[in-house]
């Protein structure tokens, strides 16, 4: 049960007896999503022994297979939305951009008061992970609002691929961004039934979600996952210099750790009871 969560649960089962060897024990896990009665299925691992090394005290391999159908669960199960509301919001557009800020958005943000930026992934993520990090392409709607609830005062739906890499220190876990492409899909004006055509326009909103809406999402992504980390307990233990390594289609996350000694002697209590 440790990657689950809500009624998004994976099995991470044992496939075969782990194999204990000299140096090492090594075991294989089926890392398999279910969702709304269905279960991913993975047909073959690329895992090879040789992929890792021997100097670190614990290590886990990950195949973008097993992460593919996690997003697209948590896609379906609404996990990627973002509301911002109020004082948040103004204080994100004063992000100093080289474009022009639209009159409508300054006269929302000066004279509402209280604007809202509504942000969801439309259609399920995806991502393919290489030695440059794990390329994640989506495309993200927004709305903003400007005191109606009822109507936003401008909609936009835009293609994103960003290249993320992860690193983990004092117990929380940290998304690191490279966007390589932002295209503007479509941008409209509800109020007007008018479509947005104009090239200043197109470019503040691309820009606004480079410099804006990228790095909000992975600071509210990186603090979601570590929470979901914590429930389960990763920080009850000491982990110390950890790596997170891409390579072509696959993940490996190393590092050594400190088991708390009150849960060891928990653990021997429970054991020889």
């Amino acid at each position: 049960d440790f990657l689950s969560d809500g009624g998004i649960n994976v099995d991470i089962g044992v496939t075969t007896t782990p194999v204990i060897l000299a140096n090492y024990i090594e075991s294989y896990h089926k890392g398999l999503t279910s969702y709304l009665n269905t279960t991913s299925v993975i047909n073959n691992s690329v895992f090879h022994p040789n992929q890792l090394t021997e100097n670190r005290m614990l290590y886990f391999w990950f195949s973008d297979e097993v992460f593919k159908p996690l997003i697209a669960a948590a896609h379906q199960d609404g996990r990627f939305q973002l509301n911002i509301s109020s004082e948040e919001v103004k204080a994100l557009f004063k992000t100093s951009l080289s474009s022009t800020q639209p009159e409508y958005i300054e006269k929302c943000l000066l004279e509402s008061a209280s604007p809202e930026l509504r942000m969801w992934s439309s259609s399920v993520p995806t991502l393919t992970t290489s030695t440059m990090g794990t390329s994640v392409w989506a495309q993200a709607a927004g709305e903003l609002y400007c005191g109606s609830q009822n109507k936003p005062t401008l909609f936009f739906q835009t293609n994103v691929t960003i290249d993320v890499t992860a690193s983990y220190a004092d117990k929380k876990l940290f998304l690191h961004g490279k966007p390589q492409e932002i295209f503007v899909v479509r941008a409209e004006l509800p109020p007007q039934n008018q479509r947005i055509y104009d090239e200043a326009q197109i470019e503040f909103i691309r820009e606004a979600v480079d410099k804006i809406g990228i790095p909000k999402v992975l600071s509210v992504l990186q603090v979601e996952i570590t929470r979901l980390m914590d429930k389960q307990g990763a920080n009850l233990f000491d982990i110390i210099n950890p790596e997170v390594l891409h390579q072509e289609g696959y993940v490996v996350t190393h590092m050594d750790f400190g088991f708390p000694h009150h849960l060891l002697v928990d653990f021997l209590k429970r054991t020889l009871q």
